[in-house]
């Protein structure tokens, strides 16, 4: 069965610790129900998630992201299909961002935007190779 990966970005609205485990916590029982699995990377100043699943499902998520007042200035990536799940035993991996990503005035500057479809995937394989050695 083809899967539809989806990739977007946008800037948390009002984060903290108690918002993002509110979404994660809610992200998790949607997917489950959904048949869709990822990861969500976040900090502060960014949110970059990955969605795969049935076409359907992906898109819908997506448009309720959009219009998800915890987040602002969504901006769709990528959306590819493919065979293989990248995160199958999660529905919602989370994850902070890494210092070897980017750094706040980067992110400021709109480097995620200026991103390769390449290098949006390269970071969600990197993740899910992590994800694999420590998903015990």
């Amino acid at each position: 069965m083809k899967l539809l990966q989806l990739v977007y970005c946008s800037q948390p609205f009002g984060y903290s610790l108690e918002i993002l485990s509110a979404i994660l916590i809610a992200s998790r029982a949607n997917n489950r129900k959904h048949d869709i699995t990822g990861a969500l990377i976040c900090r502060s100043d960014i949110f970059l998630q990955l969605l795969e699943g049935p076409e359907q499902q992906v898109k819908n998520t997506y448009e309720a992201i959009q219009k998800d007042d915890r987040h602002i200035n969504v901006y769709h990536l990528l959306d590819q299909f493919c065979e293989k799940r990248l995160f199958p035993a999660w529905a919602m991996k989370d994850d902070p961002v890494k210092t070897w990503m980017w750094s706040r005035e980067e992110v400021s500057n709109g480097i995620v935007k200026s991103l390769s479809k390449a290098e949006v995937e390269e970071v969600f394989v990197k993740l899910s190779r992590e994800a694999t050695i420590f998903n015990f």
